[in-house]
């Protein structure tokens, strides 16, 4: 039976839906990673799980880890079908959920991979793959390159330290075949630390400010494509998300401060492209602050710029809203309406 919305959680992971798996599991990950996931599910399933996320409340530690760990021994147990170990696969899903339910997951999983090594890492993004691989022996991180697709394996290579791209580089050279034996071994380490980074959890809260976080990180199609299918539904969850969130319009709600706080930290043709598409409202707000020849000069930048694509500019907006909203945490700028005003001295 679907959870109501509010309801207090259970205590026993297999009481709850897949939704609601799904939102604890975004909440565990944090809002970097939930955004990315987000981008990758259809519409429907967006809105689903973000409705459900926003009326979590608090969520257990032990709920959340139990969670977690379901997750972790579906995604291992992949690998271990992809090594040919079922017996293996299957103690694990055995071990998170009923026999049968273990046994209808194991067949579906079993069509979907391939004998591969280092199978829990393929699809990674190169970024998360470089934070978790970067600390390990330059012969680990050598033999995990030669089993990726090139195009990652380089990325990987060119965000290790230039020493030990050097190391790692060596040691790709003078690789022949490896023995299977020392394969699964490092693999069997691997997989015990991620296990440990993913168990590490502390209790956490989901609710309205968890959701606005997460969208705030997200790109503006899907930001706007996730507000307006809620909107239909439950236009006041919608509003409550938006009073929360930060968005390069709102910057006008800055105070001059602050505004002149921002500008110290953004350059001229970075300015230029992000105001292609702002109101006058906030070009005026913007303008107001800097001298008249800067102004002047942004304003002549923007004149033979010439057109650009909207992604552009939405990135440059991105990266100075991400400025104002550090700003914004070390005290250095005070927005309007959120919560900073009671600290302005009259």
């Amino acid at each position: 039976m679907p959870r109501k919305p509010h309801e207090k959680l259970p205590d026993d992971p297999g009481a709850l839906e897949g939704t609601t798996k799904a939102a604890i599991l975004l909440l565990a990950i944090g809002s970097d990673s939930a955004s990315l996931v987000l981008k990758a599910l259809e519409q429907e399933e967006v809105e689903e799980v973000t409705r459900e996320l926003a009326s979590l409340g608090r969520v257990p530690a032990r709920l959340q880890e139990a969670v977690v760990s379901e997750f972790y021994s579906l995604t291992m147990a992949s690998s271990y079908i992809n090594e040919g170990n079922l017996d293996y696969a299957k103690s694990l899903l055995v071990g998170t959920m009923d026999p049968k339910q273990a046994d209808k997951v194991l067949s579906q999983i079993q069509t979907q991979v391939q004998k591969t090594p280092f199978a829990f890492l393929q699809r990674a993004e190169s970024e998360n793959l470089l934070t978790f691989i970067q600390d390990e022996h330059p012969q680990t991180i050598a033999l995990i390159l030669c089993h990726l697709a090139h195009h990652k394996a380089a990325e990987i290579l060119a965000g290790l330290p230039i020493q030990k791209q050097i190391e790692v580089i060596k040691r790709v050279a003078n690789m022949e075949q490896t023995n299977p034996e020392i394969i699964r071994e490092v693999e069997k380490g691997l997989e015990s630390r991620l296990a440990n980074m993913l168990t590490q959890s502390m209790e956490k809260a989901g609710g309205v400010p968890t959701v606005s976080e997460i969208l705030n990180l997200a790109d503006r199609a899907t930001e706007k494509a996730i507000l307006e299918g809620l909107e239909s539904d439950d236009p006041d969850l919608v509003e409550q998300i938006r009073r929360l969130m930060f968005v390069f319009e709102d910057i006008k709600m800055v105070n001059d401060k602050g505004i002149q706080a921002v500008l110290k930290e953004v350059d001229n043709e970075e300015l230029a492209l992000a105001l292609k598409t702002a109101s006058e409202d906030l070009k005026n707000k913007i303008f107001k602050n800097m001298s008249e020849r800067a102004g002047q000069l942004i304003k002549e930048e923007m004149q033979f710029m010439g057109p650009v694509k909207v992604s552009d500019v939405e990135a440059s907006q991105q990266r100075i809203v991400d400025i104002v909203r550090r700003l914004e945490e070390a005290g250095e700028v005070v927005v309007q309406g959120r919560g900073g005003e009671e600290d302005l001295l009259v």
